[in-house]
C-alpha cells in the first residue's frame, strides 16, 4: 500500500511540473486561460511549488526536483537580476517617477517615498482628485489628474495631448512636459478581462517613438508577448541602468514586473531603482534621463 501512495505521489509530482513548465515555457499567452494561469504561475512560484513537492518525495527522486529548482533559479536571475554602474548625473537630466498608488496613496506620499521630488511623477490607481488645493499648496508647480486614476506632477507646465479610457477601464494619457513627449499608461488588471483587450487599445494610441517615455502599470511581466512591440523602439529603463530584482509586486516579494519604463533610444538612461514600500502593493520605479 505503502509503494501504491509513494508512487502515486511521484506520478502527482511529475504531472504538476510538466505542466507549470509547459504554461510557462510553451503554452503562455497562446490564449485567456493559458494566460490566466502563466501571470499566476511565474519562475519564483514555479520554483516554490517544485521545493514543496520534494518535501515529500524520497532522496533518491527529491535530487531531481532540487535540481530542476536550481536551473529555474539561474533562468530567473538571469532574466531579472540587473547589475549596473549608474552614470553620472546633472542637473539638466531629468527624474522620472511611476508608482502604482493602490487607491490609498497621493502625491504627497509618492514624493515622500521616492525622497526626492521627482520633474516629473506619474501615478496610477491614484486617490487624488480635486487638485485644487495642491496647486494652492505648491504654486511653482504643476498638476493634472486625468479621468480614471491617473494623476501627473511636473515641475515644468503639462501641455495634454490626448487622453483616452478604454470601456474595460484602460486608460492612457499623452502629454507633454519638460520637453519630452509621454505616455502614462494603466491597463485594466481584472481576471476577467483579457490583456489582449488592453493591448489592442493601447498599442495604436502610441504614435511618438523618439523623444517619448512610456510610463505605468502595464499588469504583464517583461516576457509577455504583449510588450514585444515596444522593445524594437523603447529601452526598458531598468533593464538599461537597473539594480536588483527587476519585479514590481507584490509588497516588495520579486514575483512579477508589472510597472514599467520604456524610453525612447534616442534618450539616454543614466540610472533606474525601485523603491520598495508597504504603503502599496507596487514598488515604485525611479529613473534618469538625458535629452
Amino acid at each position: 500500500m505503502l509503494k501504491i501512495i509513494k508512487a502515486l505521489y511521484l506520478l502527482t509530482n511529475t504531472i504538476i511540473i510538466i505542466g507549470l513548465l509547459a504554461i510557462h515555457f510553451i503554452f503562455k499567452e497562446n490564449s485567456y486561460d493559458s494566460s490566466l494561469l502563466y501571470y499566476t504561475f511565474p519562475l519564483p512560484i514555479l520554483i516554490i511549488i517544485i521545493l514543496f513537492l520534494s518535501i515529500f518525495l524520497s532522496k533518491k527522486v527529491r535530487k531531481y526536483n532540487l535540481i530542476l529548482a536550481g536551473l529555474l533559479l539561474v533562468i530567473w536571475l538571469g532574466r531579472s537580476f540587473k547589475i549596473h554602474i549608474p552614470e553620472g548625473v546633472n542637473e539638466t537630466d531629468l527624474e522620472i517617477v511611476i508608482w502604482n498608488a493602490s487607491r490609498e496613496n497621493d502625491i504627497i506620499d509618492a514624493i515622500i517615498e521616492s525622497k526626492s521630488t521627482p520633474d516629473v511623477l506619474v501615478l496610477v490607481e491614484s486617490k487624488e482628485r480635486d487638485i485644487s488645493e495642491l496647486q494652492i499648496k505648491y504654486p511653482n508647480y504643476y498638476f493634472y489628474s486625468a479621468i480614471r486614476e491617473i494623476c501627473i506632477f511636473s515641475k515644468t507646465p503639462i501641455s495634454i495631448i490626448n487622453e483616452e479610457s478604454s470601456k474595460f477601464k484602460s486608460t492612457v494619457v499623452n502629454f507633454q512636459t519638460a520637453g519630452i513627449n509621454f505616455y502614462a499608461i494603466d491597463i485594466m488588471g481584472s481576471t476577467d478581462v483579457p490583456r489582449e483587450w488592453g493591448y489592442k487599445f493601447l498599442t495604436p494610441l502610441i504614435q511618438e517613438k523618439y523623444n517619448t517615455v512610456l510610463l505605468g502599470d502595464f499588469n504583464v511581466p517583461y516576457e509577455s508577448k504583449f510588450l514585444d512591440t515596444f522593445k524594437t523602439d523603447f529601452n526598458h529603463a531598468f533593464n538599461k541602468k537597473g539594480n536588483g530584482f527587476r519585479e514590481t509586486w507584490f509588497y516588495n516579494l520579486p514575483i512579477l514586473s508589472l510597472d514599467h519604463i520604456w524610453v525612447s533610444k534616442d534618450l539616454e538612461v543614466l540610472k533606474t531603482q525601485k523603491i520598495n514600500t508597504f504603503k502599496s502593493d507596487h514598488a515604485m520605479i525611479k529613473t534618469i534621463v538625458r535629452k
